[in-house]
């Protein structure tokens, strides 16, 4: 598929209580352009018996292709034993990556065990590890987090490590929440922003949660879309825009209708920000 702006991806969390081969189902069928995997799809499905090799069959049977791969989390911060695994089990996710086609992994913060002076070091790891693999890495930033919580903690964090293949995630949820919403990432350079997630954020959002799923279908909320999306399309964005809105309350509907609505909302958002823009 040509690499242009709007292309969509759903991320499976916004479906999280689906099985993982109806949720590829109901993201097709929806009109995503892609989805957004997490190590706990790959976890789930292997927990119930199945090898890796049948996940990777699975999916791609599916017949959609899979835009981002997400690492287990925690890496960032676990010393000892815990680092160990984690980087043993974040090489597994970059070798499905390459099984699937899938250029671009992402990660979030995960617990903290020490300070972003720490973290640095870490990810220069992580992005050798992905270069390896000639895979790109998106770090995004959790307005919940203890420490990795807005966007200059994360640009401390990439400037440190001094990695081409590690980028920006932004996500409009936790950039929003975290009072940098709108165009508040116009100094991030437009090569360096690797993925952007997105869901609404409503006017008084659940607080002391770490993981927070309260999350809202695209213009219910208080996100500034036009400038958010617009400041996107300016910058020659072409990634995917990975609809990520965990809720108890769209994990009761039907999976296709999450999606179908994720898809037009997202659309009519698109139009109204981006003169000329036409689905991807």
């Amino acid at each position: 598929m040509t690499e242009k702006f709007g292309r969509l991806a759903l991320h499976m969390w916004t479906i999280d209580t689906t099985p993982l081969a109806i949720a590829l189902d109901a993201a097709k069928v929806g009109g995503f352009d892609a989805v957004e995997l997490r190590r706990t799809d790959f976890k789930r499905c292997l927990d119930a018996g199945m090898s890796n090799a049948q996940v990777l069959d699975l999916i791609k049977a599916s017949g959609i292709p899979v835009g981002v791969l997400g690492v287990e989390y925690g890496w960032l911060f676990a010393t000892g034993d815990e680092s160990k695994r984690l980087f043993g089990v974040f090489r597994e996710s970059c070798e499905n990556a390459v099984a699937l086609g899938c250029p671009m992994l992402m990660s979030a913060p995960g617990p903290v065990q020490g300070s972003i002076a720490d973290a640095i070091g870490y990810l220069k790891r992580a992005g050798d590890i992905a270069a390896e693999y000639k895979l790109r890495l998106a770090i995004e930033f959790n307005s919940q987090h203890p420490v990795l919580n807005k966007l200059a903690v994360l640009k401390e964090l990439l400037d440190g490590a001094r990695k081409e293949n590690c980028g920006y995630l932004i996500d409009a949820y936790h950039f929003t929440r975290s009072g940098a919403g709108g165009r508040g990432f116009e100094s991030v350079p437009a090569e360096k922003i690797f993925c952007f997630q997105y869901s609404d954020l409503s006017p008084n959002p659940v607080t002391g949660v770490a993981r927070p799923t309260d999350r809202l279908p695209p213009g219910k909320g208080v996100v500034k879309w036009r400038e958010m999306l617009g400041l996107l399309a300016e910058k020659n964005y072409t990634g995917y825009l990975s609809y990520e809105a965990p809720n108890p309350e769209l994990w009761a509907r039907s999976p296709y209708d999450v999606a179908r609505e994720g898809v037009e909302l997202t659309r009519k958002l698109l139009r109204d920000a981006v003169p000329g823009y036409a689905a991807a």
